[in-house]
C-alpha cells in the first residue's frame, strides 16, 4: 500500500481511538487546529471547482470530517468533565474570542448554530435532495442525447463513453451528496446537545468533585464550554458553507470567483446605478459621506474602466475574426480532417429534416441505433457509427447512402405518404407509382386518406421513416464485409481474447497475420454468414492454418464448421430444405477448368459454357421464385467457391451451399437442377 494510503487508514483509526482513549490536552489543541485548517481547505477547494465532479470525493469527505469533528467533541467533552481542562485552544477561544464575557460566548455560539443548522445545512439538504431527484429523472434523457450525438457522427466511440461515464458519476454523486447532507445536519444538532451536557454537568462535576463554588464553577465550565463550542462550530460551518457551494454549484468554464466577477459586474451601466444610489443614500440620509462616497467612487472607476476594455470597434472586431478564420483555414490540422472518410454516410435533402429533427417527432437517430444493435447480433460485426447530414446538392426528399465515401443507394421519400406494397397484381388503390428501395418491388405513394382501403386488400403499408431505415439496414448488410478492416478485426481479437486467450494465442500473429484472418471474416461476411460465433471460426483457422494459408480455402472450412448456423439460417421453415442441384456432368465440367498457380486457384471456364450455365442458373431461379420459394444452390465441397464465383456477379443475392455445410438432420428436397447442354 502507499504511504498516502496508510495515512487515511491512520486517520480512521485515530478517530476510533479519540472515542474510546482520553487523549492529552496538548494532542486536542494540535487536532483542533488540524480540525480547522482541514474545514478551510475544503472550503478554498469548493470555491475553485468548475464543476460537481472535480470534487467527487466529497461526500465521503464530509463523513471523514463530521466524525473527526465529533470525536473530538466527545475527547473534549471528557476532559472538560474530568479535569476541567481542555488544553489551551480551547481556552483561548473561551476567553479571546468571546471578550472574557460568558454571555456574549453563549450568544455567539448560538448564533452559529442557528445559522449553520437552519440557513446552510437545512438549504443545502433541500437542495442535494432535488438534484439528486432531477440528475436521476433526466439520466434517460441524457443517454437518448449522447446515443444521438454518436449516431450523427457529432462525437466518437469515446466520448460517448466519457460522457456516458459522466452521467453515471453525476448521478451517483448527488444521490451521495444527498445522504451525506443528512451527516451534517446531525452533527450541528449533537453539537447543541454537548454543549448542555458541558455546561450542567461541569457545574455539577465542579461542584461535587472538584469543590468550586457555585458561582467559580459556573464561570470556569462555561468558559470551557463556549470555547469547546466555538472550535467545533467555527469548522462545522465551513464545511457546511462548502456543501452548499457544492450542491448549488452549475457546471462552467471558470471557478467560483472568475464566474462570480465575470457575470455579477459583466455589464458597466449597473454598476453605474449601483453607485449613484449609494451616492444618493449619503446625500438624502444622515449617513456620513467618507462611507458611501468611496464605494460610490470604487463602482464608478469600475465601470468606466469596463467601458474603456471594451471600446474596440465591430470592424476591428470583424478583422481579427477573419484573421483566426483565415489561420484556421491555413493550419495543417485542417487540411488534415478533410482526408478522413466515414465509413457510412447517410445524406439527405432539406425537405427530410423532419426524419431526424426530434423537435419535429424525427426518430431516425433512435432507429439507427437499433440497426446498429440488430446487425452487430445478426453479423456479429460492430457497425461504425453512421454520420447523418443534411446535403443542399440532393433533391428536397431525395436521400443517398454512402459506404466508405461510395454512393451505394439512393431513394426518393414522400414525408406526407405512405410507401405501399402489393401482395399480387392488385393495382386497384391510387397512388403515385415508384420503386421500393431495398428490394426493388413495384409499389405506390399512398395519403392517409387510402391507407385502411390498402391494408384491407392486403396492402403491405409502410411509414417512410421504416422505409429509409429498411433500405440502411439491407445496405449495410449486403456491403459488411467492406466495414471489416484490419482495425475492427483486431478489435473483434482483443474481445475473442478476454474469454479464450489460449485459442487468439495459437492461431495469432503466427501462423496467421490479422490480415489473413480479415479475409477470411470478410469473405464470410460477403456471403452473409455470420461471424458472431468467433471461437467456432478461431477453432477451425487453428487446426487448418498448419496446412494452408489460403484464405479461399481457409473460408471453405470455417463454412462447413459453422454448418449448423448455416443449416438453421436458410432452413427456417421446417425440417425440409428446398434447393436447386447441380449435376455431375456440370461438376465435372466446372472441376476440370479450374486453374492452379502460385497465388491460389480460379475459374477459367470457356465464356460458351459460363453463359450456358448462367441462363440455366436464371431459368431455375425464375421458376423457384414462381413457386414462393426462396432459391438456394447445392453442390458438392470441392466445387462449391467456384460455382459462386461465377455467380456472385450475376446472382449475389442468391446462396451456393454445400452438402458438407448441412446438418445432418436436414432432410434435402430438390426443386430444380441446373441442366447444360
Amino acid at each position: 500500500m502507499k504511504f498516502r494510503d496508510l495515512g487515511v487508514l491512520a486517520v480512521v483509526i485515530l478517530i476510533v481511538a479519540m472515542l474510546v482513549i482520553p487523549l492529552p490536552t496538548w494532542l486536542l489543541s494540535f487536532l483542533i487546529i488540524i480540525n480547522i485548517t482541514i474545514s478551510l481547505l475544503i472550503l478554498l477547494t469548493a470555491m475553485n471547482m468548475k464543476e460537481a465532479l472535480d470534487f467527487s470525493i466529497f461526500p465521503s469527505v464530509i463523513l471523514l470530517v463530521t466524525l473527526f469533528r465529533l470525536g473530538l467533541s466527545i475527547s473534549t467533552t471528557r476532559a472538560i468533565l474530568a479535569n476541567g481542562d481542555a488544553g489551551d485552544v480551547v481556552e483561548t477561544f473561551g476567553e479571546f474570542v468571546t471578550g472574557g464575557n460568558i454571555l456574549v460566548g453563549l450568544v455567539i455560539f448560538l448564533l452559529l448554530v442557528i445559522v449553520n443548522f437552519i440557513v446552510i445545512t437545512k438549504g443545502s439538504e433541500r437542495v442535494a435532495e432535488v438534484a439528486a431527484r432531477f440528475t436521476l429523472d433526466a439520466m434517460p434523457g441524457k443517454q437518448m442525447s449522447i446515443d444521438a450525438d454518436l449516431n450523427a457522427g457529432m462525437i466518437s466511440e469515446r466520448e460517448a463513453r466519457e460522457r456516458r461515464e459522466k452521467v453515471s458519476r453525476e448521478s451517483d454523486f448527488y444521490g451521495a451528496m444527498d445522504g451525506a447532507t443528512k451527516f451534517v445536519k446531525g452533527d450541528a444538532i449533537a453539537s447543541i446537545i454537548m454543549v448542555f451536557i458541558n455546561l450542567l454537568f461541569g457545574m455539577i462535576i465542579g461542584m461535587t468533585q472538584l469543590g468550586y463554588p457555585m458561582a467559580e464553577a459556573a464561570a470556569h465550565f462555561s468558559k470551557l464550554t463556549v470555547g469547546d463550542g466555538l472550535v467545533a462550530q467555527i469548522p462545522a460551518l465551513l464545511v457546511s458553507t462548502a456543501t452548499g457551494l457544492v450542491v448549488t454549484r452549475a457546471a462552467s468554464d471558470g471557478n467560483l470567483g472568475s464566474d462570480i466577477t465575470s457575470q455579477l459586474f459583466a455589464q458597466s451601466k449597473l454598476l453605474y446605478i449601483a453607485g449613484g444610489t449609494i451616492f444618493l443614500l449619503g446625500l438624502f440620509t444622515p449617513i456620513p459621506f467618507w462611507i458611501t462616497i468611496p464605494i460610490s467612487a470604487v463602482l464608478a472607476i469600475g465601470a468606466f474602466l469596463m467601458d474603456r476594455k471594451k471600446e474596440d470597434s465591430p470592424e476591428e472586431i470583424l478583422e481579427i475574426e477573419e484573421e483566426v478564420a483565415t489561420d484556421t483555414m491555413k493550419s495543417q490540422e485542417n487540411v488534415i480532417n478533410l482526408l478522413n472518410v466515414d465509413p457510412i454516410e447517410f445524406e439527405f435533402g432539406y425537405g427530410l429534416i423532419p426524419l431526424v429533427d426530434t423537435a419535429q417527432g424525427g426518430d431516425l437517430l433512435d432507429r439507427v441505433v437499433m440497426i446498429r444493435r440488430q446487425l452487430a447480433l445478426e453479423l456479429g460485426l460492430v457497425i461504425p457509427v453512421v454520420r447523418i447530414r443534411d446535403n443542399i446538392q440532393l433533391q428536397p426528399n431525395e436521400y443517398r447512402i454512402k459506404i466508405k465515401g461510395n454512393e451505394m443507394a439512393r431513394g426518393e421519400l414522400l414525408l406526407d405518404h405512405y410507401l405501399a406494397m402489393s401482395p399480387g397484381d392488385d393495382n386497384s388503390i391510387e397512388g403515385i407509382d415508384t420503386i421500393e428501395p431495398s428490394f426493388g418491388l413495384p409499389a405506390k405513394w399512398i395519403t392517409e386518406k387510402t391507407k385502411e382501403d390498402a391494408e384491407m386488400l392486403g396492402y403491405t403499408v409502410v411509414d417512410p421513416p421504416s422505409v429509409v431505415s429498411t433500405h440502411l439496414a439491407e445496405i449495410i448488410r449486403a456491403n459488411a464485409h467492406e466495414l471489416l478492416g484490419r482495425q475492427e478485426t483486431k478489435q473483434l481479437i482483443d474481445h475473442l481474447r478476454e474469454s479464450y486467450p489460449i485459442l487468439v494465442e495459437e492461431l495469432t500473429p503466427t501462423p496467421l497475420a490479422i490480415g489473413e484472418i480479415q479475409k477470411v471474416l470478410a469473405k464470410l461476411l460477403k456471403e452473409n454468414v455470420s461471424i458472431r460465433n468467433l471461437p467456432i471460426i478461431f477453432e477451425t483457422l487453428a487446426d487448418y492454418s498448419k496446412l494452408t494459408s489460403d484464405p479461399d480455402i481457409l473460408t471453405e472450412y470455417a463454412r462447413q464448421a459453422l454448418a449448423r448456423q448455416i443449416t438453421a439460417q436458410y432452413a427456417s421453415g421446417g425440417p425440409i430444405l428446398k434447393v436447386i442441384t447441380v449435376p455431375a456432368k456440370l461438376e465435372k465440367l466446372i472441376a476440370d477448368s479450374i486453374q492452379q498457380t502460385d497465388h491460389g486457384n480460379y475459374l477459367a471456364m470457356n465464356p460458351q459454357d459460363s453463359q450456358s450455365v448462367l441462363e440455366s442458373i436464371a431459368q431455375e431461379v425464375e421458376r423457384v421464385s414462381y413457386m414462393e420459394q426462396s432459391p438456394i444452390i447445392l453442390c458438392s465441397p470441392a466445387i462449391r467457391m467456384y460455382l459462386r464465383q461465377l455467380t456472385q456477379n450475376y446472382f449475389p443475392q442468391i446462396p451456393v451451399l454445400s452438402y458438407n455445410e448441412l446438418d445432418a438432420n436436414i432432410e434435402i428436397q430438390s426443386v430444380g437442377v441446373v441442366n447444360v447442354e
